[in-house]
């Protein structure tokens, strides 16, 4: 499954980048995040509630962040064990450059689950996924104390 998204928010691209690098403003992000924590300069372990429609697993995992060009783009690689529901795992590729005095972000990720998540059906999954998505950069704006406008999907390409 893919997921994506082209956002301009309003601040400084190194102020946009120290925020996607801040525990505690990605953990006010990240819908049901109930704990994230640097374990090392470029590994973070997490534990998220996700809202599954019928089910709500909590997934305990972490993201390995790779390809990084400071205050201009990173990957992150995670895995989640969401317990007898089976495995989550995924990977996004993160781009930013400068708007003006605003920051343009473009977003694209895959992923994908294994074991009884993927017997609740990919539309489940990939409108959950793609409203933890959207949610996620709202509150991210939010967090850092910025305003974000979301492209339409035709101007995404980056």
């Amino acid at each position: 499954m893919e997921f994506g998204g082209h956002y301009i928010i309003a601040a400084p691209r190194q102020a946009v980048w120290e925020a996607l690098n801040d525990a505690e403003v990605l953990k006010a992000a990240i819908p049901g995040c109930h704990k994230i924590a640097w374990e090392s300069d470029t590994t973070l372990a997490l534990e998220i509630k996700v809202n599954l429609g019928v089910v709500h697993p909590v997934f305990k995992g972490g993201l390995e962040l790779s390809n990084i060009v400071p205050a201009e783009r990173y990957t992150l690689t995670g895995r989640g064990k969401g317990g007898l529901l089976g495995l989550a795992e995924g990977s996004a590729d993160i781009v930013l450059t400068d708007h003006g005095e605003l920051t343009d972000l473009a977003f694209s990720a895959d992923g994908g689950a294994s074991g009884q998540i993927m017997k609740l059906g990919k539309a489940i999954i990939g409108n959950s996924a793609q409203k933890v998505i959207d949610g996620f950069f709202q509150r991210f704006a939010e967090a850092m104390g910025a305003e974000v406008t979301a492209l339409p999907p035709d101007l995404t390409a980056s």
